[in-house]
This record gives structure tokens, C-alpha cells and sequence, in this order.
């Protein structure tokens, strides 16, 4: 390797302006490089603090390594100091550091090594942003999966994601030549200088290297409300004009070279990523300047590739049009809901059964194409589950305590004029796990398409902060409607708090700690307070505090405030650890455990606590029935609604959960109890699986023989664990039991539990259910229910209709009603345009009887045929995409299109076409049905619960005898 003296490898340019702290960092970063050869430029853009002066020391102590230049006048922006560093730069390889971030310990190494071999123009590596602040180490990867392995590219064409995405110049190596062989410069005085320079570099790069190390760290500092950084300052005007710019610049380019496809890209990404960050900041702008604001974008959104619009999320593509339109009364309840995600800001519109933002822009296409939101599928939503806008119109403290009001909306009317109305707001402490107080709302009524309200929250007598670790407090309103509650946020928008009073409060660790709550807009705009000092005695306190946390001198009396600051974190810091996985399963085998078994208990779980439902369901019915021993404990993941009445309900991964895991002499489950739990020996784990196979489970997939050894240890570890596993015909013993690794003596032939009730005569059509979703029984009833799909890696894909329901609407309607069952992994949105011909029945967790209710069955590949079967009724099979799921997906055990108890259909016309004779279809596979039985359903009789439940708690008198 070469000396100090020789000429160096890679020049690391670092740019510094009034950051004399953090400099040497970041220096030191460079310095302790494992690629010897490596000199640092350090460029000040003229700081006026002691910069330059920490640079000149810098250079003195490492002379020949170090080198410490200055701008003759201070340029604004990071290009200026760039070109200079680049200018007087004697490396092979360039690389730009900003002063307050650092290099990874092997960035030069890595970058350098990687270009001279592949004789790369430009090497780029991965970012990682460490926020600092954050409690728990928080750091993030930039866009990672650019950089998921080591390639070369001969053209920026052949991955647009790099151009569009990663626009960093600072995690990058550019060879010096090719710099100044195509003068690629940073501009001047413009701000977003990066996303200019990387753009010119990418084209005009001849090759491009990407390696999958981390390359740079990215430092981000906690916001600050006296300053910002350049690029954040999105109050002036100047920086989104400059971002428009910049974008036109390399929309000049791109044009100049013909490069269509990464427009388009660059346009999504402008509309998904550049336009959103400013958008979110208008609600709390002057009207002036959004109106300058709006005039600028309209110019530039009007060159947008159609096709991008197209390709934008919905909430995007909406406030892009509404900008564009000027329409400020829909845009920022709008841009409230691209904040808020999952927030509904607006009162909505139905017309020709479309459910649409507003009620404006309907007579233009375009615009009732943009304001289409009946996919979000807001209308089928249930009261609770929506999170509406609530925007706060008045403020007010007095001494009767904070006054507020505001106004709900109400989309589609959702709330009933004559629903009765009461609501509460409740106050909390951000900070998880400390206090919550709550105040009646004293007025709550309609008002046009939304609620309004008035409350008075006495903060001064009956708020008590604990002060120091609850400093930030957000307020909610819970408002009930004929039972049904909703909980909202308050949304300041445009409602000016700058002159709101702020409310007096008592600290329990004394008013040293603060003394008043003042009111503020919260990131996602919604009103918060925060604990600050007014008084003179507060002032000094909270200073001596924050000194104290920045290690500085200066103590309260006795250290009291000081030790109330570590108890209370250390309380934080143990209930977190209390309820972290590794503390609960450290507790579970070491404690738990050791707790002795309760004779009778049998935990019960089905579809990992998602429901309520299936061959647990069968067979915890049947052991209430005949009035088994039983101590019944069920699961469930988020919510109890739904689950028996009879049980103990405990939430999946809750310490009870697991003390009823720990102690139960049975679990029944129909998927998997959570692998890492083991099962101790005197626990019987009855396995009743949940579905015959047609595509390939287990250790079949590809995806888990790809997996570590010690992954598919663990994983079959969890399947050991299984002291009975339930099948329901010898395809379930040829496939299934092999894929588990089930031996012979844990199989139990008893059929399914579930399909008991299939398999009896007589079974009758659910009337009780038929109401409650009002279906016409007077009608033949359908059950659409197919499988979901998932990715090569195994991810659930959104689930869309393989065809168009309103089309079914329209020919069958009259005389069907069309029942939709999702998978449970996956949802589904129907427009109201369908509404009593086609009903979304994915609600109902047992899927029992939704089977007795159909006169036939649409699915795909779902196990759900297996079952159906059963009933000896019609069967399609709407295989639209057989070739992708059983080739490319998951492979399967058999092949459908010759063994389907019915028609196998590849197109929406031939669904619809077999739908007009039902009758038909099912005589013409009469007999396909029977073998189809025979073959997949041979154990199930009508008694498969019984039969478990004598293996658990013993036969009957004349209960069924085992047998096959």
C-alpha cells in the first residue's frame, strides 16, 4: 500500500459551516479508514464560529493526511464547498462527508476495492440514518433493497430505482477523471444540489457499481423549533421553487435522451415523495403563501406523465388534483388524511352507486376518475373503525379550565340524525404507560353533514403531570353514537393557537418541573400541549434539569426532582422489559412452567386468535355439550368480541396466555401455538389442522428448504410438539403428515369436527344468519370463497376481485345474491352500486354456516372444496391464474383441472355463463362430486368431535368407538 505521502486512493471531502463540535468527528471517521491512502479536504464555507480554526488543528496534527481550505465568502449551500473540495482533490476515487455525519469503518475500503475491480465511474453503497435522541438506538436503512447485493450496471436504464430513489451523493466513490472528464459540477446557490449532481453523474456514467455494505452514516437530529435545516424549511418559498427546478433540469435531460421510462418513474416518485413532504406543511401556512404555492405547483404538475397521475396512491392522485384545481376547501381535509393515513377527512359523496371524495369536480371525467374512492372502502366500514377528521374550531383557557369545540365529520351520514350522542375528551400522557385523565363533553349534536361539540377540561385542579418524563400531552375525543364508539383526534388545521393561552398545572414532582400546559399542533397536526415553565421558580427548574440531562453541573434540593426523573424512567424502562418476547418466554420455560397442571384445562386457539371458529370451535362444542371436566380457555388476537361467553378469554402473547399455556392439560389449535413456547410433557396437544391440501405445505416449499438448518430446526421443533395431528382421508396421510414430519402413531382418522355437521341429514339453512346479513332465501344464494396469494418471499398479496362484480350485479342480481368470503389474511372493498346482491360476508368467522346458507360454491384453490363437498351441491372453480399459482407460487399436490368436482374456469365470461345453469353444472358432476368425497373426505362421518373428545377426556357411554 502506499505511504501517507503518496499520491492518496480516495479523497473524502469534508464540508463543514459553523460546526466546530461535530467536526472533529467526523474527521476522526475518515481518519480511522481500514483503506490506507485515504486524505482528508476539509472545506469551510466561511463559519463564523471556530470552523475553520478546528480545521487548521485538524490539519496540524496529521500533516500529509489532512488538508484545510475556506471559501472567501460564505455560499449558502453544500455545491460551492463540494466543487472546491473536488477542484483541489488528488485521489483515484472522491467522496463527500457531511461535518455533523460519519463514515462506516470500511467505506473506503469497500467503495475503492469495488471500483478498481468492476472499473466502475461511480460506486455507491448503503446509507443508514441514526436518529439521534431516540430512546432505543433508532436507525434506518435508505431504501435497502437498491443495495440487497453486489452489481454492476452498464446503464442507469437498467435500475431506474437508483436514479429515482437513492439521489445521496454522499454514500457514493466517483473516480476523479470521470468527474472532471464530464465537469460534473454541483450547482450554486440553488438548493437540492444532491439531487441535480446525482442525477448527471448517474447518466453520464459508463458503469455503475452497487455493494451491499454499509457505506455511510446519516445522522439525524431530534427537530428543533428554533432551527431548521436548508432543505427543511419548507416555510419559505424559495425551497419549493428550487425543488421545481431542480426537477426540471433532469425532466430536460431525461428528454434529451429519450429516456420515457424514467420519467415516468421520477414523476411517481415526485408526486408519491417531493410534492407530499410540502403538502403536509400547508395546513399551517399563511393563505398567501399557498396561493403562491398552488401557482408554482399547477405549472409544473401540468407536465406530469398521465400515466404517473395514474400509477400515485389515491390520497396523492386526489390532492394533486384539488391543487391543481384550487380547491382549498376539499384540499386540506385532504392533505389532513395523506398525513394521517388512516384518518377520513371528508363528509364524502355517493352517486350512481361510486362512493366519491367531494361532491365537486363530478362533471369532469378526469376528476370523477381521481375522486373514486370506493376501494378505500370507507362506506363498508363499521362507525368504530373509522378514524374521522375532528377539527378543532375553539379555544379558549379561563379559570373554569380550557374551553374547546369542534366539528366531526360525518361521511355518508354514518351517524343517524336521530343516533344517540355522548362523548368524553380524554388527556395522555405521550409517554406510554403513564397518565390518562378525561372530561365530559357537556355538548355534542348534529349539524349539517357533521357533529359538533363543546367541552371544558379542567387541567389546573384535576390534571397532575408527573413533570420531567410526561412533558408532551395529546388530547382525544371518544365520541359514542347508539353504543358504538369512535375515538378522533383534534386536527388544528387552520385554527391559529399562536395567541391561545396556555393552562396553569400542578406537577406532582412541583411546579420546579414546569407550570403551565401550552397548546401546539403535533407533527400529524393534531393539538397537544406541552409542559413549559412560566414562573420564575419553574424557569430555573426545568433549566437545572435540562443540565442536568445533558450532564452539566447544577442540582435541585437533595437531588429530589433528579431522583423522581430516574425512578420514573426506571419504572418505564422495567415494565417495557416486563413485557418484552424475550422476558416473556425467559419466564414462560423458567417460571411458568414450573406452576403445576390444572386438571380439565384446555386452551383453545383458531387461526392464530383471529376467530372463533373451525375444528376448535366443533370440538369445544361438543365437550360443552356433553358437560366434559372442562376448564375452557380461549384466545383471541385483538379483540373478544364474538368469542363463547363460557370460556376464559385471555389475548394471545398476554402473561395469562401464557400461564394458561403453561398449565393446561390440552391445547387444541387448528394452525400453531407460537413455536418458541414449548410444550411441556404432561400437556396433550391435539393438532386438528384446518384444511385438506391442494397446494404444498410444510417442508415441500421451496422456501423453507432454502432456510438455515437451525431455522428448520426450530420450525420442526415447533411441529414436535404435536401429540395428536387430525386428518380427514389418506391424501391427508400421503401429503400433509409427511410435509409436518407427522408419524403414523400421531395421526387420529377422525375426520374433520367442523364437517360434522355437513355430513348429518337434514342439515337446514342458518334463517337467523340469513337476517342478520339480510339475504332473500327466496333466491339461489353463491358463495365466493378463494384462497389468498402470496409473493415468491411468502408476503400476503392485496387481494382484488378476479372479476367485476357489478357486472354480476347486473345479469344476476334478480335473481342470486352473490355471498364474498376473503381468506382472513386478506380484505375486500365492495362498491355500494351492488348493495343487496352482492354481500361481504368475511366477517363471519365460522365459515359453517355460510356453506348450508350457499346453493353453490365458487372458489379457486381454496381447501374450502374439500368441505363443500360434503353437501353434494354445485361447485365452479374460477382459476384465473392456475399456471402462476401452481407453477411459479407453491406447487401443488394434484392437479385440479383434471380432478375438480366441477368446472375449472379461466375467464369471467365462463364464470358468468355456468352461473346461468347452476342446475346443469351440478348434474353433469354428480358423480366427479362423489369420487371427489371418496377420495379427499373418507373419515368424515358425522362424529369426528365425539371421537376427539373421548381421546381427551375419555369415551362416553355410547359414545362412538374409534376405528377406521
Amino acid at each position: 500500500m502506499p505511504s501517507s505521502q503518496a499520491t492518496p486512493l480516495v479523497s473524502v471531502i469534508v464540508i463543514v459551516f459553523n460546526d466546530a463540535a461535530r467536526l472533529p468527528r467526523a474527521v476522526r471517521s475518515v481518519l480511522g479508514q481500514s483503506l490506507r491512502g485515504v486524505e482528508v479536504l476539509i472545506v469551510d464555507d466561511c463559519s463564523t464560529d471556530d470552523s475553520f480554526d478546528v480545521a487548521r488543528q485538524l490539519e496540524a496534527e496529521n500533516p500529509g493526511r489532512v488538508r484545510a481550505l475556506q471559501l472567501a465568502a460564505n455560499s449558502g449551500g453544500c455545491g460551492a464547498p463540494r466543487n472546491h473540495g473536488v477542484a483541489e482533490a488528488r485521489g483515484e476515487y472522491v467522496m463527500f462527508l457531511d461535518s455533523d455525519d460519519e463514515l462506516d469503518g470500511h467505506a473506503c475500503r469497500n467503495l475503492y476495492e469495488a471500483g478498481t475491480r468492476t472499473g466502475a465511474d461511480l460506486v455507491s453503497g448503503l446509507s443508514v440514518r441514526r436518529h439521534l435522541g431516540s430512546r432505543h438506538g433508532k436507525t434506518d436503512a435508505w431504501y435497502p433493497w437498491i443495495y440487497s447485493r453486489t452489481r454492476t450496471l452498464d446503464s442507469i436504464t437498467e435500475l431506474p430505482d437508483l436514479l429515482v430513489w437513492d439521489t445521496l451523493s454522499t454514500n457514493k466513490a466517483y473516480r476523479r477523471t470521470f468527474l472532471t472528464g464530464h465537469r460534473l459540477e454541483f450547482p450554486v446557490g440553488i438548493l437540492y444540489e444532491d439531487l441535480l449532481f446525482s442525477s448527471q453523474a448517474y447518466l453520464a456514467a459508463e458503469k455503475i457499481t452497487l455493494i451491499p455494505n454499509r457505506v455511510y452514516w446519516w445522522d439525524v437530529a431530534a427537530p428543533n423549533k428554533g432551527q431548521a435545516s436548508l432543505s427543511n424549511r419548507r416555510h419559505e418559498i424559495k425551497n419549493f421553487t428550487d425543488r421545481l427546478e431542480i426537477h426540471r433540469r433532469i425532466d430536460a435531460m431525461l428528454a434529451d435522451r429519450g429516456m420515457v421510462e424514467l420519467k415516468y418513474r421520477k414523476d411517481v416518485k415526485f408526486l408519491k415523495h417531493d410534492l407530499v413532504l410540502h403538502l403536509r406543511d400547508l395546513p399551517f401556512l399563511p393563505a398567501d403563501f399557498r396561493e403562491e404555492f398552488a401557482g408554482h405547483a399547477r405549472a409544473y404538475l401540468a407536465g406530469l406523465d398521465p400515466e404517473a397521475v395514474a400509477e400515485t396512491p389515491t390520497i396523492q392522485r386526489i390532492c394533486a388534483y384539488l391543487l391543481a384545481k384550487d380547491d382549498w376547501a376539499n384540499l386540506l381535509p385532504a392533505i389532513d388524511t395523506l398525513i394521517n393515513r388512516d384518518k377520513l377527512s371528508a363528509p364524502l359523496a355517493e352517486h350512481d352507486g361510486r362512493i366519491y371524495w367531494c361532491d365537486g369536480h363530478l362533471d369532469d371525467p378526469e376528476g370523477r376518475r381521481v375522486l373514486d374512492v370506493t376501494d378505500l372502502g370507507y362506506h363498508a366500514k363499521a362507525l368504530g373503525r373509522l378514524f374521522l377528521r375532528n377539527q378543532l374550531t375553539g379555544y379558549s383557557a379561563g379559570p373554569e379550565g380550557v374551553e374547546l369545540s369542534g366539528r366531526i365529520v360525518n361521511p355518508l351520514g354514518r351517524i343517524p340524525a336521530d343516533a344517540k350522542l355522548s362523548a368524553r375528551l380524554e388527556f395522555s400522557a405521550r409517554r406510554a404507560g403513564l397518565q390518562k385523565f378525561a372530561f365530559p363533553v357537556r355538548e355534542v349534536r348534529h349539524d349539517g353533514d357533521g357533529i359538533v361539540w363543546t367541552g371544558t377540561a379542567d387541567l389546573t385542579r384535576t390534571l397532575r403531570p408527573l413533570g420531567v418524563v410526561d412533558g408532551v400531552w395529546d388530547v382525544r375525543l371518544v365520541l359514542t353514537a347508539n353504543g358504538e364508539r369512535t375515538t378522533t383526534r383534534l386536527t388544528v388545521g387552520e385554527y391559529d393557537l399562536s395567541t391561545a393561552a396556555a393552562s396553569p398545572v400542578r406537577p406532582r414532582l412541583t411546579r420546579l418541573t414546569g407550570d403551565r400546559l401550552e397548546p401546539h399542533p403535533s407533527a400529524r397536526g393534531h393539538l397537544s400541549f406541552d409542559l413549559t415553565a412560566e414562573g420564575p421558580a419553574a424557569r430555573r427548574g426545568t433549566d437545572l434539569i435540562e443540565r442536568a440531562v445533558r450532564g452539566e453541573a447544577g442540582t435541585l434540593a437533595n437531588g429530589a426532582v433528579d431522583r423522581a426523573r430516574r425512578s420514573v424512567r426506571g419504572a418505564l424502562r422495567l415494565k417495557r422489559q416486563l413485557h418484552s418476547g424475550e422476558t416473556k418466554l425467559k419466564v414462560y420455560h423458567r417460571v411458568l412452567q414450573k406452576l403445576p397442571v390444572v386438571k380439565g384445562q384446555v386452551v383453545f386457539e383458531s387461526h392464530q386468535g383471529k376467530q372463533y371458529s373451525d375444528n376448535p370451535r366443533a370440538v369445544y362444542e361438543e365437550l360443552v355439550r356433553r358437560g366434559a371436566p372442562m376448564k375452557a380457555v380461549w384466545s383471541y388476537a385483538s379483540s373478544p368480541a364474538g368469542f363463547p361467553s363460557g370460556a376464559t378469554l385471555v389475548r394471545r402473547w398476554s402473561w395469562k396466555y401464557l400461564r394458561a399455556l403453561a398449565q393446561a392439560e390440552f391445547w387444541v389449535d387448528n394452525q400453531g401455538y407460537p413455536y418458541r413456547l414449548r410444550k411441556r410433557p404432561e400437556t396433550t396437544y391435539v393438532q386438528t389442522w384446518h384444511g385438506s391440501a391442494l397446494k404444498k405445505m410444510g417442508f415441500d416449499l421451496a422456501s423453507l428448504k432454502r432456510q438455515t438448518p437451525d431455522q428448520q430446526a426450530q420450525y420442526l421443533a415447533g411441529l414436535e410438539r404435536f401429540d395428536h395431528f387430525v386428518v380427514r382421508s389418506e391424501h391427508d396421510v400421503r401429503t400433509l403428515a409427511p410435509a409436518y414430519r407427522i408419524g403414523e402413531e400421531r395421526l387420529l382418522r377422525t375426520g374433520y369436527p367442523r364437517n360434522d355437521v355437513l355430513v348429518r341429514e337434514g342439515v337446514a339453512k342458518d334463517r337467523q344468519l340469513a337476517g342478520e346479513l339480510e339475504i332473500d332465501l327466496g333466491k339461489p344464494v353463491v358463495l365466493y370463497a378463494p384462497t389468498f396469494r402470496s409473493d415468491a418471499r411468502g408476503r400476503v398479496r392485496a387481494f382484488e376481485l378476479p372479476f367485476d362484480v357489478e357486472e354480476f350485479a347486473e345479469r344476476f342480481g334478480d335473481r342470486m345474491t352473490l355471498l364474498v368470503r376473503c381468506h382472513y389474511l386478506n380484505k375486500v372493498v365492495l362498491p355500494p352500486s351492488v348493495r343487496g346482491k352482492v354481500i361481504d360476508v368475511s366477517e363471519v368467522q365460522d365459515v359453517t354456516p355460510l356453506y348450508l346458507l350457499a346453493d353453490a360454491l365458487i372458489t379457486d384453490y381454496s381447501s374450502l372444496m374439500f368441505d363443500y363437498a360434503l353437501l353434494d351441491r354445485p361447485l365452479l372453480f374460477f382459476a384465473h391464474d392456475w399456471e402462476e399459482y401452481a407453477e411459479d407460487v407453491r406447487g401443488t399436490y394434484f392437479d385440479l383441472l383434471r380432478e375438480a368436482p366441477g368446472p375449472v374456469l379461466r375467464e369471467a365470461g365462463e364464470l358468468f355463463d355456468a352461473l346461468t345453469d347452476l342446475d346443469g353444472v351440478g348434474k353433469e358432476y354428480a358423480d366427479a362430486r362423489q369420487r371427489f368425497v371418496a377420495e379427499y373426505g373418507e373419515y368424515d362421518r358425522g362424529d369426528a368431535a365425539a371421537r376427539i373428545a373421548d381421546v381427551m377426556f375419555g369415551a362416553r357411554s355410547g359414545s362412538v368407538e374409534d376405528g377406521r
